[in-house]
């Protein structure tokens, strides 16, 4: 059976997070964009990476094209763009599909834990993974980062030992 440490992810910078090597911390995973209404999510993703990172939470953002073509085409110019609009200090990975046939394994497997309404329609849903390594919980782009659902959840996940 697959579970979330089974996959790898090439980030931006060249290297690769084996989420194999996160077992036993909370995840948030969230397709992202750079040219989308939603963007400033990123600030609320960085802020809780800032506060539970020490807690053991992982954000992990994997920037896509997949709805509305609203993603930069070169990692440089992702990270570029992160980094200067949103001092985003999280790990990125490389431009993924996130929908349909094409999707990275990652998503495929997060959209058979979480089921059909889990499914990302647009840019900026968020999937939450507990440290049992189980999908915990997962978020539309309507949800922000910074609201108290999400932050909520969070804290439940680092929380639990």
């Amino acid at each position: 059976m697959t579970t979330i440490y089974d996959f790898k992810l090439p980030t931006l910078d060249g290297s690769e997070i084996d989420l194999g090597t996160l077992r036993g911390k909370p995840i948030l995973i969230a397709n992202t964009a750079s040219k989308c209404g939603f963007t400033p999510q990123y600030e609320g993703l960085q802020s809780l990476w800032t506060t539970w990172r020490s807690h053991d939470l992982m954000v992990i953002g994997v920037p896509s094209g997949d709805f509305g073509n609203q993603e930069l085409a070169t990692p440089t110019e992702i990270g570029t763009f992160c980094q200067r609009n949103y001092n985003v200090t999280f790990p990125l990975t490389v431009k993924s599909h996130v929908k349909g046939q094409q999707a990275i394994p990652l998503f495929r497997w997060l959209a058979r834990e979480g089921g059909f309404l889990s499914l990302p329609r647009w840019n900026f849903y968020k999937y939450l993974i507990g440290r049992d390594g189980s999908l915990a919980n997962w978020f539309t782009c309507v949800t922000s980062p910074e609201s108290r659902r999400v932050r909520m959840a969070v804290e439940r996940a680092v929380m639990d030992h």
